[in-house]
């Protein structure tokens, strides 16, 4: 990715209650019987109602039963992401055009509610498709969106996100990790920790510092798409926490 930098403008949509039709019956949560009941929230519609059972089965039959074994070795199988991109959980709410599911955001967040749901931290599916994958569609280029994001969709390309370092972690304007140019090249010199998928990864965007004496830091700060295999990219050790054990970092 270039030097330019633009500032990411985040759009808070905000879902107002809906009328409730007359023809329509579906509970709000303090009606029904369980919070897990499928058909009911009137946010959502009866596709919502079909992609949750997907979901939902997903998670019962392909998680759940090894998850405990996960949080052991405290990381799940890459291939898991191969499983939930042939079942069209991954990319929820990207174009179909794109290597998505070409479902709406409402469908993405009933993907993490499942897997909220499960009990089940340690799959990365969040990071992948909501960060990620959507950081390429609404600010790559279209070079960029050919090349990932069809393999993302499909979970052959696991991607993550580089932001945290030893001495930042929330505060990402005092990050130390530099990238300078090189020809057309870039150097990027830097550690990073606590990164989702680290440890299966194929693709991570690393936040550099490109300009050092900008005004505002986040001005001088640029994302870097960055393929596992590069020159002087090595991964650590899987770490073992103390919570969200099965989370691969």
């Amino acid at each position: 990715m270039g030097p330019q930098v633009g500032i990411i403008q985040m759009e808070f949509t905000h879902f107002h209650r809906l009328v409730q039709h007359p023809s329509v019956s579906r509970l709000e949560i303090g009606q029904a019987a369980s919070m897990l009941d499928i058909g009911i929230r009137n946010i959502f519609n009866e596709q919502h109602d079909e992609f949750r059972k997907k979901a939902r089965l997903f998670f019962e039959e392909n998680v759940v039963p090894d998850h405990e074994m996960w949080e052991k070795q405290h990381h799940c199988p890459k291939e898991l992401f191969t499983w939930a991109g042939s079942a069209g959980l991954l990319g929820v709410d990207t174009p179909v055009e794109h290597g998505g599911a070409g479902r709406d955001f409402l469908s993405s967040m009933i993907m993490l509610e499942e897997q909220f749901y499960s009990n089940c931290s340690g799959p990365g599916f969040q990071m992948h498709s909501d960060i990620v994958m959507q950081y390429i569609y609404k600010h790559g280029s279209n070079e960029q969106m050919e090349r990932y994001l069809p393999g993302m969709g499909a979970g052959r390309i696991i991607g993550g996100l580089a932001m945290t370092e030893p001495n930042a972690g929330s505060d990402v304007q005092r990050i130390q990790t530099r990238a300078k140019q090189d020809g057309t090249d870039w150097i990027l010199n830097g550690a990073k920790v606590f990164i989702t998928n680290g440890h299966l990864l194929d693709l991570v965007i690393v936040a550099a510092v490109t300009e050092p004496t900008a005004k505002k830091a986040a001005h001088g700060t640029t994302l870097f798409l960055v393929d596992y295999g590069k020159e002087g990219f090595n991964k650590g050790r899987v770490l073992h926490k103390i919570g969200h054990i099965g989370a691969i970092l």
